[in-house]
This record gives C-alpha cells, sequence and structure tokens, in this order.
C-alpha cells in the first residue's frame, strides 16, 4: 500500500489536490479524525484489501486532535509503516486573497482577521511542514499546472523538484507584482517601441529578440543574472524557500522584459534542481487598449 498524507495550509488547494488525487487511482478520505488514523492503515495494509494507494487528508479541523499526529507519525515509522506527506502552500497574501474572494471564514480565525488565523495555522502544522516529503507552493499556479505537478510524483515516479523559479516578465507601468522576490529593471536597454515597424510585434517574435540582443549590455545583463541566480538557488533550498519569483520589468511589458525573460529562461532550462516557468504578465495589454 502508498500512503499519502495530504495536508497544508486552508485557501492552499488541498481538497482540489485530493479530487485530483483520487483521479489518478487513490482512495481518498478526508478530514479522517486522528483518533481513527492508525486503525484506518491498519484496515487498509491487510491483505484482502484491493486498494493499493490511499490518501488522507489531515489538517487544522482535526482541532487539538492534530497534536496527536506527531505521536502517530512517529508510531508507524517504528512499526516500519511507510508514508509519505504531501504538503499545500501559498502566500499569506495570496491565502488572504482567497478568502477574501470565496468569502469564507479561516478556521482559527474565531471572530478575528484572516491573517491571524494563518498566522495561528502556521505555527500548528509547522511540525507537518518539515516532515513533509513534497511541498507544492500553489501562489502562482493554475489548476492544470497543479495536476501536472502531482501526475510527475504519483504517477510517473519523477523526481520532485520542490523549488520552483517563475521569471516573470512586467510592465513597470502596470505596478510591480506583488509577489515579486527579485525586481529587475531593463529600462536601460534601447527600447524598440519607438520604431514603428517593431512597435506591434512582442518579445516572443524575432525581430524584437534580435533588437534587443544585439545591445552588448542585454547580454552582459543575462550573464549577471544567471550567475545571481544559480548561487541563489543553492542558498534558498537549503533554508526551505520553495518558491522564488523573478521579476523582469519594462515599460509596458511587451519588448525589453519578454526578450530578457525569454533569454533567461532559455540559459537556465537545463540539468537543475529546481523547477522552472515563464509568465509574460503585460505583454498583451497594449494591444487591448488599442495601443
Amino acid at each position: 500500500m502508498k500512503l499519502v498524507i495530504v495536508t497544508g495550509m486552508s485557501g492552499a488547494g488541498k481538497s482540489t489536490a485530493m479530487k485530483m488525487m483520487e483521479d489518478i487511482g487513490y482512495f481518498c478520505v478526508d478530514n479522517l479524525p486522528v483518533s481513527f488514523f492508525e486503525k484506518f492503515v491498519e484496515l487498509f495494509s491487510g491483505a484482502k484489501m484491493t486498494q493499493s494507494n490511499v490518501a488522507i487528508g489531515m489538517d487544522v479541523r482535526s482541532g487539538q486532535d492534530l497534536d496527536e499526529l506527531k505521536g502517530v507519525l512517529d508510531s508507524m515509522e517504528e512499526g516500519h509503516i511507510s508514508y509519505d506527506i504531501l504538503f499545500l502552500d501559498a502566500s499569506d497574501a495570496v491565502l488572504v486573497k482567497r478568502y477574501k474572494e470565496t468569502r469564507r471564514s479561516h478556521p482559527l480565525a474565531k471572530g478575528e482577521r484572516v491573517d491571524k488565523g494563518i498566522e495561528k495555522e502556521r505555527e500548528k502544522i509547522d511540525f507537518l511542514k518539515k516532515r513533509a516529503d513534497y511541498i507544492i507552493d500553489t501562489s502562482n499556479l493554475l489548476t492544470r499546472e497543479l495536476k501536472t505537478e502531482l501526475e510527475k510524483i504519483f504517477v510517473h515516479n519523477e523526481d520532485y523538484q520542490s523549488m520552483i523559479v517563475t521569471i516573470l516578465s512586467f510592465g513597470f507601468k502596470y505596478g510591480i507584482p506583488a509577489d515579486s522576490d527579485i525586481v529587475l529593471d531593463v529600462r536601460f536597454l534601447p527600447n524598440p517601441y519607438y520604431d514603428v515597424e517593431l512597435r506591434p510585434k512582442t518579445g516572443n517574435d524575432p525581430e524584437i529578440q534580435q533588437f534587443v540582443m544585439n545591445c552588448p549590455e542585454a547580454g552582459q545583463f543575462v550573464d549577471k543574472i544567471e550567475d545571481l541566480v544559480e548561487f541563489l538557488i543553492p542558498q534558498y533550498i537549503s533554508e526551505g524557500k520553495n518558491q522564488l519569483v523573478i521579476s523582469i520589468g519594462c515599460t509596458g511589458g511587451k519588448h525589453r522584459s519578454v526578450t530578457l525573460a525569454n533569454e533567461l529562461f532559455k540559459r537556465l532550462d537545463g540539468d537543475r534542481e529546481y523547477g522552472l516557468k515563464i509568465e509574460h504578465r503585460d505583454i498583451t495589454k497594449d494591444a487591448l487598449r488599442g495601443k
């Protein structure tokens, strides 16, 4: 039997993850009382059971009983019962936003602000995060991307890279992305916008890429950022960080920032110990505004 404990922060996507685990063949039980946990595992470990994969959802809804889970997990390890812990996380800002959008109250808030409930929850389930085999930060993940990550781990048995680096291009006139860890300004480079023929194109087009990268400073800039990222990633991983957003901005987020983001992504997209994705936040906004 393969046993997976699905846990994490309220609002980080545990319910969605449980549905996805069910879709890939796991027998799923959510919010199982801690007092039933060992008996349940014993039952499904029996030779007569046909289900070989089981996922159990555990979180702060268990209340004070959650504290007993530490001893239960220790007991299972002593009895050589193997299990994996999947921990779903997200930034505080994203969690608050999700609660506001759904108009739900946090289970630990008890009349206080949502952020207070989130703070209490982090303290209460910290022991599970420290024991987790897989930590997925859903702050910047689409539903289909979460599904892909789960299939990598539990279907294809690929090595999971808990650190996800997002390279994000943006336009300063639309605001700096709130979830940025590193913000880089490439407005010092020549702007294709002032060439009427190039203006409608984007940094995904060869003409813009050639225009921007023909500037010697552009290549030097990417060299330095590549060195910085390769230095930082191991440090962040050792400190338990699992999400890094590198935001590269120009004026409108259409030409220079897109080109540099693509170039950095291309250089980093090789053998690595982290997941890598790229997004162009503002690439179409000028077109939508008719500019």
